[in-house]
């Protein structure tokens, strides 16, 4: 599937500054199911990362003090894709947001795919009814990031990121992270694109509106 070294992965390594970093691995929206787990982890060590540890929160192996500690020690902290809502069940079910948000404050480096992009950032939508719209409601993410975001929607329109605004204040700004991109959120508040366009939506007084995507800058 990757031929060759993640470039966004690899800019990801280079931000750190550290020589194979070694990364805490946080599977709580796949389950931590194992097959992906060893794709992803793969990937990771590709680009240029060094051990990479499971932090245990899944199932009747989950165990909150274990995982702690890896999260503590490594130098990384990666979410994996999978279901959003259940990551965020798990991790306030185990009780280490509180843990992650903390060490976050002090510096930690905080990346993500697919949904543990979404579960790093401000909130996300779910529906208590599927085949009734006016169902949407918003629920609490991490909030690492001060962003909303959605990713590799865009072959629907970026749907469930415009249900999203919809629901949000007047002037929100959401990001369609496109395949093959991202974005950099720094912890006072800017947002960088890496490795292509990012889409940007904005609710309005009329509706979620397109706006200007975010480019890359040169020395990204």
């Amino acid at each position: 599937m990757w031929k060759g070294p993640d470039p966004l992965l690899q800019a990801v390594f280079r931000r750190t500054g550290i020589q194979r970093p070694t990364v805490a691995y946080i599977g709580t929206a796949s389950g931590e199911n194992p097959a992906f787990r060893l794709m992803i982890s793969s990937r990771l060590q590709k680009a240029g990362a060094g051990k990479v540890t499971l932090a245990p929160l899944c199932g009747r192996r989950g165990n909150a003090e274990k995982a702690k500690a890896v999260i503590e020690t490594s130098d990384l902290v990666f979410f994996s894709g999978g279901d959003v809502e259940e990551g965020m069940r798990v991790l306030k079910e185990k009780g280490v947001t509180d843990l992650l948000r903390s060490l976050f404050r002090t510096g930690k480096p905080f990346f993500g795919i697919s949904a543990g992009s979404i579960m790093l950032a401000q909130q996300w939508i779910r529906w208590t009814n599927p085949d009734d719209d006016t169902s949407a409601e918003f629920f609490d993410c991490l909030g690492l990031a001060s962003v909303l975001c959605d990713t590799h929607g865009e072959a629907e329109g970026w749907e469930e990121l415009k249900a999203l605004l919809a629901l949000s204040p007047i002037d929100t700004i959401g990001y369609g992270i496109v395949s093959g991109t991202a974005i950099v959120v720094s912890p006072d508040g800017p947002v960088s694109a890496l490795g292509g366009k990012v889409h940007r939506f904005q609710k309005r007084a009329g509706g979620v509106i397109q706006i200007k995507s975010l480019f890359p800058s040169e020395d990204s």
